[in-house]
């Protein structure tokens, strides 16, 4: 009997991540989640790590509990993100600092932690979440979109200096979906941005969990480097 594939995903507690938690669970993986705070996950193969992504000594601390308890890991989805809609004029620099340091900086910190781990999985997965802010370039998102531009560069480079161990590194770019992440966002920017896709329409979690799994087959040993954002850009 094969074992169960294991996947650490941050940002568990809600939105995205815990949708994810809650879609490899059901595919069979054992899931362990990384948030500040609790998740409600009631599951035998699920356990959970109360830690700040920012924080350096509690992402190792996390990740010396899961070689404990797992003893390997075959992927990591980068999840946890935060957002601010301002002018740039009006961001303050502590904004931009914690926009940096939860989006991109978090994001190389995990990869950099766990790809140890990673090597001795015989399909070792990243998969890293961006956004479509990025290339539509949407005005008020400037920090949030360069640090996501950071994190898609990170990706391709990482593709490339983690092949070698058959470990592959993509990035997903959700469309407007409705989570804690665009709630604080007005109403008429997000349908309008809408409007601008090649497919109109909402996002769903589901669409962005078939993405993870295309990502994270065994057979996509060779897709790599790799951006996909959802609805195409109009």
């Amino acid at each position: 009997m094969n074992e169960p594939r294991c996947a650490l995903i941050t940002g568990t507690s809600r939105g995205i991540g815990r949708a994810l938690a809650e879609h490899l669970l059901g595919q069979g993986f054992r899931v362990a989640g990384l948030s500040r705070s609790d998740a409600d996950i009631n599951h035998s193969y699920y356990v959970h790590f109360r830690a700040d992504v920012t924080c350096a000594a509690e992402v190792d601390q996390c990740l010396q509990s899961l070689r404990k308890d797992f003893g390997r890991l075959d992927v990591l989805i980068n999840n946890a993100g935060v957002a601010r809609m301002l002018p740039l004029a009006l961001t303050p620099d502590e904004t931009a600092q914690r926009l940096f340091d939860v989006n991109l900086m978090a994001t190389f910190r995990m990869i950099h932690r766990a790809s140890r781990l990673l090597r001795k999985s015989a399909a070792g997965r990243i998969v890293n979440l961006t956004t479509v802010a990025v290339p539509l370039r949407l005005e008020g998102e400037s920090l949030y979109a360069a640090a996501k531009a950071g994190v898609e560069t990170l990706t391709r480079i990482a593709a490339k200096e983690l092949g070698p161990w058959g470990i592959t590194c993509n990035a997903v770019g959700p469309s407007p979906i409705r989570t804690d992440l665009t709630r604080g966002v007005p109403e008429e920017k997000l349908t309008e941005l809408i409007r601008r896709q090649a497919v109109p329409q909402w996002a769903e979690m589901s669409d962005v969990a078939n993405v993870v799994d295309f990502f994270l087959r065994p057979e996509s040993r060779l897709i790599t480097g790799q951006v996909i954002y959802l609805g195409g850009l109009g």
